[in-house]
Order: structure tokens, then C-alpha cells, then sequence
């Protein structure tokens, strides 16, 4: 008897013969992830094998579209005809040449300048007209701030001038449109002539359409603009709604780099190489201030815009590139291939010298 009790003991003990589970057996099974495709990572997917022969015409591929691409991008920005007129020195008259500021802040003083500028060769219409500004930051965080862009189309919103300061009231009344970036509208002018007669500069259609229907309101009139205290920039007529004051629009589309340039206008006809043209200008804008330039542009454009020689450049560039690196591979495919999945080039698999 002993002996047989001692036996059925060892049995127990072992888990043999239909003894009973561990007993955490259970919570480790219920720990497991149900089985499925997902949890396994078995879905269908895209798996490409990079072999050398499709990373070698991949590479072909993008080096034979670009190269193309960049010289006709950078043929079409070469032919853009440009005139850059830097004036803002050149206007100043010489008993204010060491204090510039103070011209621009005397109201008596003639602010009339005139300039020349001759045409290089044919541009054809439409010529655009821009103002170039140097050294602005408009993308200084506190002056993109003051503003308040429901002020343009809510009349509700007209009092509500909590984030333009420190021009957001003028005698106690609120400001449209508020703020410092409407406050410092640039507010030179330009008036053209050719033959000592006038040259017609467009004025409309220079503003997003999407400003003029939806951002600037028909209802919306500026009021206590430029009215007292320090004045910045070009006044407004309070007779026109803000949907009709297009150079406001393009104003307050803010740059992102300190060097930008804005449409002024547009000139409907050719001129022809060799024409000169005279440009009266109002020398108002306070660019001494800061240290900045002031330019006038003429342009024409292409099917790729104006003048910009970095798109074909970095088209070329990378289109040759890829094709550097495809003659590479080339090269190094023909003289020292190796097979496709060839385990000795895996590190855990080589033997120890």
C-alpha cells in the first residue's frame, strides 16, 4: 500500500495522465492577441524588391524628365525682360541727404521725383508694375498680429479692435481697417509717361479674386484711417468700400522674406526696346526708417510667372544627380555585382575570423 500511494503521488506532481492545468495557464492564453491577418501582419500590401536594375532606371527616369524641365524653365525665366530702378536715394534732395527721416516727415517738402527708364529690348503687354521693398519684415510676429481680419467683411466685428493695438483707436472710436499692417500701406505713387504723354497704368485686377468676394466686404468702410497721430502709410478713401481698395488687398497679403515685391498695376500695351519712359514719383513711404530699400519693377511674365532662375536650376541639379547616380550604380553593378539575397553580407551570419 505504501508503495502504490507513492506512486499516484509522483504522478500528480509531474502533470502526467490527465492531471490538472497550471494554474495561470488560463491568463497567459487570454493575454494572446486573437489570431487574424492583422495581427500577423498578413494583409495585402505593396512589397517592391529593389533590384539594381529598377533602382538604376528609376534614377534614368527622373535625371531624363528633369534635365528638360530645367532648361526650359530656366530658358522661359531668361526671357523675362525686367527694369529695376532703385530710387529711394536718388530721390532724396541733397540738403537732406544725412537726414532722410526728417524729409519724409516734412510735410512742405517737395516729395516729387523723376526718372528715366529705358527700355532693353521689346516687352510685351501686359507689363507688370511692382514696388519692391528690402529689409521689411512683415512677417514679424507682433506686426502680423495687429490686425483684425473680420473687421473687413462683419460689421460686427468693426468695434472689435482688441488685437491691433497700438493702432486700434483713434480718439477714443475704433480703426478700419485696425491694426499695424493696414497702418503702414505702402503709399508711394507712380505716374508714367512715354512720348510726353501719359502711360496708362491698370489699376484693377490686382488683388485675389477670392479677397475681393469673400475677405473684403462691399459694406465695410474705412474709418479714423490716418486720421491723427502718427501717420504711416497711404490714406484711404472713406467714400470707397474696402471691396474696391485692391492696393489695401495686396498690401495685406503679409511676405514671408524680408525682400519682397508687390503688384502696383499693369501697362496694356508694348513697349519696344529703346523707348524711354518717364516715371514720376511720390517719395512718401518711410523706408530710412529701417534701413530699407525702395525699387520700382517692370516685368513681363512667362508660363512659368517672372523672373526666377532657382526652378531651373534646382531641376537641373537634381536631374543631374539622378543621373549621376544611376551611371554609379551602373559601374559598380557590371564591375562588382554581388547576388540577390546573398546571407554573407549579413553580419550575424559571418563566421569569426
Amino acid at each position: 500500500m505504501p508503495k502504490e500511494n507513492t506512486v499516484v503521488i509522483d504522478i500528480k506532481m509531474k502533470g502526467g495522465g490527465g492531471g490538472d492545468d497550471p494554474p495561470n495557464s488560463s491568463k497567459k492564453n487570454s493575454m494572446k492577441p486573437k489570431y487574424s491577418r492583422f495581427t500577423q501582419q498578413d494583409l495585402p500590401a505593396c512589397k517592391p524588391i529593389l533590384t539594381p536594375g529598377l533602382v538604376i532606371a528609376s534614377f534614368t527616369l527622373v535625371g531624363i524628365l528633369f534635365l528638360p524641365l530645367g532648361v526650359a524653365s530656366l530658358f522661359a525665366s531668361q526671357s523675362v525682360v525686367e527694369i529695376v530702378d532703385r530710387y529711394d536715394n536718388d530721390c532724396l534732395p541733397s540738403n537732406y541727404r544725412n537726414a532722410p527721416i526728417q524729409y519724409i516727415w516734412d510735410y512742405n517738402s517737395n516729395k516729387t521725383c523723376t526718372r528715366k527708364l529705358t527700355v532693353p529690348k521689346l516687352m510685351k503687354s501686359p507689363v507688370f508694375v511692382y514696388y519692391q521693398l528690402d529689409n521689411f519684415y512683415q512677417n514679424h510676429r507682433r506686426y502680423v498680429r495687429s490686425r483684425n481680419d473680420k473687421q473687413f467683411n462683419n460689421k460686427m466685428s468693426e468695434g472689435d479692435v482688441s488685437s491691433c493695438e497700438p493702432e486700434a483707436r483713434n480718439n477714443g472710436k475704433a480703426i478700419v481697417p485696425c491694426g499695424l499692417v493696414a497702418w503702414s500701406l505702402f503709399n508711394d505713387t507712380y505716374g508714367f509717361k512715354m512720348d510726353d504723354k501719359a502711360l496708362f497704368v491698370d489699376k484693377k485686377n490686382i488683388a485675389w479674386k477670392s479677397d475681393k468676394d469673400h475677405k473684403f466686404g462691399s459694406d465695410i468702410y474705412p474709418k479714423n484711417f490716418q486720421t491723427g497721430g502718427l501717420i504711416g502709410g497711404k490714406h484711404l478713401n472713406a467714400s470707397i468700400p474696402l471691396s474696391e481698395q485692391e492696393d489695401l488687398m495686396v498690401w495685406m497679403r503679409t511676405a514671408a522674406l524680408p525682400t519682397f515685391r508687390k503688384l502696383y498695376g499693369r501697362i496694356e500695351r508694348d513697349l519696344e526696346a529703346n523707348d524711354i519712359i518717364e516715371v514720376d514719383i511720390e517719395n512718401n513711404y518711410n523706408s530710412y526708417g529701417y534701413g530699407g530699400k525702395k525699387k520700382l519693377v517692370l516685368s513681363t511674365t512667362t508660363w512659368i510667372g517672372g523672373k526666377n532662375d532657382f526652378i531651373g536650376i534646382a531641376y537641373l541639379l537634381v536631374g543631374s544627380l539622378n543621373l549621376f547616380f544611376a551611371f554609379s550604380f551602373i559601374l559598380i553593378y557590371v564591375f562588382k555585382p554581388r547576388p540577390l539575397g546573398d546571407p554573407t553580407y549579413l553580419t550575424w551570419n559571418r563566421q569569426p575570423n
